[in-house]
Order: C-alpha cells, then structure tokens, then sequence
C-alpha cells in the first residue's frame, strides 16, 4: 500500500504530526510519501530532512491521501482524490474540522489502513461553470458548496435561481449557497438551509440574508441542472467562490451552471462515529 501525506505546514508546524503518522504507517507496512498541498511563502523554512515529493509524481500510483490541516485542506485534497480515483482521509488539525475522520491524537488507528480494515463512504460532488456569452471562463469541482456573493458593499445582489430551464426562485440579498450534503453543515446552515446527512444526494439551495419574508431553502434532486444568473440590464456585479476559494468576478448576463457529478468522492472511515455524534460534538446540540 501507498499512502501520500499531505500536511497544510501552516497547521502542522514543523510537520510533527505528519511525521509520526509516517512512523506508524512505515511500521505497518505502508509506503509513504510526503507532498504539500500547495505552494509556501519563500520565508516559511520546513524540516530539511524529509524527503519531499510533487504530488504530480506520486499521486498516480498511491491508494490513498491524507490530509493533515482543518477543513480547507480536507477541502482541497478532495478534489485531487476525486480526479484520481482514491480514497481520501483527514487528519484535523484546525479548530473544528467537521469532515475530517481522525483528531491527531488517534493516529494509531491509521495501522488499521494496511490491514484493509476501513470503510469508505461516497460523498457527492459538484461541477460548477462560469458561462460569459455562451462560453466557459471559469469551471471547478466542490465537495462542498458554489457561493455567489455580493462582495464587501453594503448593498443587495439580484439574482435568478433556475432548474432545468424552470425558474426556481429570484434572490435579493446578500447572494446564494448552492450545497452538497456534505456542505450542508457549513456556509449553508449559517445562512440557514437544512442539515442534510451527507451521505444523501440532493442539491441544497439556500438564499443568504434575503430581503424577502417569504424567501425559503431549496432541497432539489441531484439530477437537476441548476443555473444562476444577475439580470442583463444590472449594473451591479457578484462574486463566485467555489469550497471556500478565491472570487471569481460574476457580470450582469453571466450565468453560473452547477450540477452533480455522476460518481463521488470517497472518504476513508476507522471510526464508528455517526455523523449525528459528530454534529454534536464539533457544532453543539441542534
């Protein structure tokens, strides 16, 4: 078996904790490999000794990644899972890490990856575009949500919410969250969609801060194809943020298509911890 370790350095300092997982997968049987995330600060000094892979290089031939950070690194190492075929796990190391399997203080359990003696669980994801005039400018993945915002101006966006070529809802507010079950936990339930078990395949679409008394959470069909568009004659503009990333630039005229992709991400599981346990234990009583 190989595994890549992928530490976010900012979270893990000195990559401790990344070490020691490697100790233990090592000891195990496993081949391990360490890969960052993502490009660091030309300041920021890392361990000389480790011997440091690209994650290009190795990505091909592993049987799984781990993640070591909060949220956002689990959030990023999804899509790379994704578009490779293999399962993904992570190891939390930020303040909350709702999705990740493991709290760093268990990283005994990581043995068991050898052993076979895991489950995985299928996550849905989504293909978010950006059409200008009929053409693509702009295409990512997300396990978690596509957000359209109206930025840091203190002003209302207008936005139409369609399905299939049926318009669903008009938003005037702050934006929209278009989730997955997985994302259903984070942006979406602070603007006050639905908690929906992640395992479930639906599209959750949640208006944020609406100026509308009557302005509800939409749960559709994983099979709808749903578009957002601003009103041609708006001068105003949005921005479209995919799993947390940076903004994309949303004109008047431009629509932003999202759909679910027809297989899912796949999450390595050690624990028997119920996603109910969890959503207690990471965001309180509900």
């Amino acid at each position: 078996m190989k595994a890549i370790l992928s530490p976010n350095p900012y979270r893990d300092r000195g990559l401790k904790v990344a070490q020691a997982a490697a100790r233990i997968l090592t000891d195990s049987g496993c081949e391990t490999r360490f890969c960052l995330p993502f490009e660091l600060d030309s300041h920021f000094e890392l361990p000389k000794a480790l011997p440091y892979s690209k994650m290009e290089d190795e990505i091909d031939t592993a049987d799984i990644l781990i993640c070591f950070g909060g949220d956002g690194t689990l959030l990023h190492a999804a899509k790379l899972a994704y578009q490779h075929g293999i399962p993904v796990l992570g190891v939390n190391m930020g303040s909350v890490g709702f999705m990740a399997e493991l709290e760093h203080s268990e990283l005994r359990q990581l043995s068991r990856l050898v052993k076979g003696d895991y489950k995985v669980e299928q996550r849905m994801m989504l293909e978010i575009t950006l059409l200008r005039d009929g053409k693509t400018v702009f295409t990512d993945l997300a396990l978690n949500d596509a957000v359209i915002t109206k930025g840091t101006i203190a002003r209302v966006v207008d936005l139409m919410v369609s399905s299939d070529g049926e318009q669903v809802s008009s938003v005037s507010g702050d934006g929209v969250v278009v989730a997955t079950p997985t994302g259903s936990t984070a942006y979406s339930l602070s603007a006050g969609g639905p908690v929906v078990e992640p395992t479930a395949e639906n599209l959750i679409v949640t208006p944020i801060c609406a100026h509308a008394l009557q302005s509800k959470s939409f749960v559709l069909s994983k099979n709808r194809v749903i578009e957002i568009k601003m009103a041609k004659q708006n001068r105003k503009c949005a921005f479209l943020s995919v799993d947390g990333g940076r903004g994309i630039r949303i004109s008047s005229g431009d629509v932003v298509r999202i759909r679910a992709l027809e297989r899912g991400v796949s999450l390595a599981r050690l624990t028997n911890r119920s996603f109910y346990q969890i959503l207690q234990t990471k965001l309180g009583r509900i």
